[in-house]
């Protein structure tokens, strides 16, 4: 993280000289004279320090008293803003896309440029299958049998030809995402053509696509598996959720803070917290036997999340701030991964992170042990239990861990390091392809004006709130070096040591219970 420079002012003070001259050689009126001058000199002297050592510590207003304002200059950087120009007067015309409006380059005025966080390193992996080979035009119709549309950026512009809707505005907020990268980083991204799949499992197997003649067809999702070969790209939620109330990510981030401030860690709840629909996974249904009952106590406090009724009484039990009351979160995959993952680890609480097989772009930049207590999902029940006593009886370690996944949240996957991580991944991708991009037949231009300006509502407030304003003042960050085999080797058997290492510690502590110690 960048941190701020302080200036620190020292002044010092000048030691009076020793020597006594003879008071007959001086007359009354020279001492004066004398201590005047030196007085002068000792207030000129102090004022040059002052001023040289720190500027700012002069006020602008004092400048502004005492000179002409029409000879004032600033060094600030004054950043112009590029709101949305929405210029259809009537219902019968239609949105246009408004030409020089917002700057198609731009220079930042920071040539600096930091390192992305490690998780960016998976970028490599995810696209290695093409590295060799690199990716044709056929490779990228191949992928068209599951997508949901194609994009194009050509000179900085989007273009867009749609296959068929997704689920809710899943596609909508993906391409206004996209859409906001280019007016952060205006000209910056190489022409490319790929395409999207909006739907939650992958659809690329690895197993049909070995060997030297291998051609995978590359295709963008929210998730994959470790027997998929489906790129990873950041969720349509980082721009909102109109469906059920969720705020950009920006904002939600804000409200889940400002939750964790209001209740202390050791304050909350000692049990372990879940609410969603058990309804769209096996896994979920299985989760509800772990509910307390007048039988058993799991340490788990399970809920349903009825969306219906939520919305008929305008969300208000449903605010994502509201919900870091309890030591411990439960995260369970849904369908496939789901959304909730990230609000989860941003709360402070320790999450316990049931077995998923689906990892979305962010999830393999963090350690078990050091930012989620794994939970085995075949014994869900005793694994949640145990994992609740042991944090219980080592609270100190067990809000080091949430707090630990919350500051990872919180710093390296703000707004800012979703952007660059989007850059960063179609960059690399560019780099790969074989063909000259070109814009489709049918594909219309996409810019914020046409996909906000007929929009009302939660969808429109939505997309105002997550929109880019102006360009970047500074470069997209720099992305690490690829993973050497032996490095990757390390961090896989890290991980599966470290999730081991707390199976061991459950299984010493049902054999001690069981055997009445």
């Amino acid at each position: 993280m960048n941190k701020d420079n302080e200036t620190y002012l020292k002044l010092f003070q000048r030691g009076s000289s020793n020597n006594h001259l003879k008071s007959s050689l001086i007359s009354k009126k020279a001492k004066v004279t004398t201590t005047v001058v030196a007085l002068f000199c000792l207030v000129v002297t102090f004022c040059y320090y002052f001023a040289a050592s720190n500027n700012k510590i002069i006020s602008d207003d004092y400048f502004v008293r005492n000179q002409n304002p029409s000879s004032i200059q600033t060094n600030k950087h004054e950043k112009q803003e590029y709101p949305l120009t929405c210029t259809k007067g009537n219902k019968t015309e239609t949105q246009t896309c408004p030409r020089d409006q917002f700057p198609t380059k731009h220079n930042p005025t920071s040539l600096y440029s930091h390192v992305c966080p490690s998780y960016f390193r998976w970028i490599h992996e995810d696209l290695k299958p093409w590295k060799e080979k690199g990716i044709t035009k056929e490779m990228v119709e191949e992928a068209r049998r599951t997508a949901h549309f194609k994009i194009v950026i050509a000179d900085g512009k989007l273009y867009v030809e749609k296959y068929r809707k997704s689920i809710q505005t899943r596609d909508v907020f993906s391409l206004w995402g996209i859409l906001q990268l280019l007016r952060l980083y205006p000209g910056k991204l190489p022409d490319l053509e790929l395409l999207f799949d909006c739907d939650d499992r992958p659809v690329v197997p690895s197993d049909k696509f070995h060997g030297a003649n291998a051609s995978p067809p590359p295709l963008f999702r929210y998730c994959s598996n470790q027997w998929s070969l489906d790129i990873v790209f950041p969720d349509w939620s980082f721009w909102g959720w109109a469906e059920i109330n969720i705020k950009p990510w920006k904002d939600t981030l804000k409200d889940i803070k400002e939750g964790n401030k209001r209740t202390k860690w050791k304050d909350r709840v000692p049990y372990a917290y879940w609410k969603g629909n058990p309804y769209v996974a096996q896994t979920r249904k299985n989760l509800l036997k772990c509910n307390v009952t007048s039988q058993n106590d799991w340490n788990t406090r399970l809920y349903i999340q009825d969306w219906v009724k939520e919305s008929n009484e305008g969300y208000k039990k449903s605010g994502l701030g509201n919900q870091c009351t309890y030591r411990y979160k439960i995260y369970i995959q849904g369908y496939a991964w789901s959304v909730s993952e990230k609000y989860i680890l941003a709360c402070n609480s320790m999450t316990l992170y049931v077995k998923s097989e689906y990892h979305d772009f962010f999830m393999r930049g963090m350690v078990p042990l050091q930012h989620y207590w794994p939970i085995r999902d075949n014994s869900k029940c005793t694994s949640l239990k145990y994992a609740v006593e042991w944090g219980n009886n080592h609270t100190d370690k067990a809000q080091a861990i949430g707090e630990a996944a919350s500051r990872f949240i919180q710093e390296d996957l703000n707004m800012n390091n979703v952007y660059d991580y989007i850059f960063n991944l179609l960059n690399e991708y560019a780099k790969l392809l074989r063909f000259k991009p070109s814009i489709p037949q049918g594909a219309v231009e996409f810019c914020s004006e046409t996909m906000a300006c007929d929009l009302n509502g939660i969808e429109r407030k939505f997309m105002e709130e997550s929109m880019v304003m102006f360009p970047s003042d500074s470069n997209p960050c720099t992305i690490p070096p690829p993973y050497d085999p032996l490095t990757l080797q390390e961090v896989l058997e890290r991980n599966v040591n470290s999730t081991r290492q707390v199976e061991i510690w459950e299984d010493e502590y049902w054999l001690n219970k069981n055997n009445g110690q």
